[in-house]
């Protein structure tokens, strides 16, 4: 199976949209997606992901349910990789300080709590 660097943009934004939906028909990629091409083109789209191996379908009622083969988590953490390495010299400190020194990010006292705690189970679990 291909990566998700070999994706076209158009590709790219076709798989955003599967795995947002966790499984999505061309009508619900079609409306989903900014300046979408005709149904036309995104059921093309869809078979050339799945021949790719990206996708895989079953017949739900008259229409094709397209899910991801890789799981969601599994593609995201690949993708923060290659975002990490990209634009950050691969430091995870350096994304993580360009997200909070956004003043859109929001991060509630819970998550600050959470993360903070998954750094040091990371932390004691290195020290083993």
């Amino acid at each position: 199976m291909g990566n998700q660097e070999t994706l076209s943009r158009r590709e790219r934004q076709i798989m955003d949209v599967v795995y947002a939906l966790g499984g999505a028909t061309v009508t619900e990629v079609w409306q989903a997606l900014s300046d979408p091409p005709s149904r036309t083109s995104v059921r093309t789209l869809l078979r050339i992901l799945e021949e790719k191996g990206h996708l895989r379908h079953r017949k739900q009622v008259r229409e094709f349910v397209y899910r991801p083969v890789r799981a969601r988590a599994k593609v995201g953490r690949s993708a923060l990789r290659r975002v990490l390495e990209t634009f950050f010299d691969g430091s995870l400190e350096k994304a993580v300080a360009a997200h909070l020194s956004d003043p859109s990010s929001q991060l509630s006292d819970e998550e600050a709590e959470r993360l903070a705690e998954m750094i040091r189970l990371s932390h004691s679990e290195e020290g083993q």
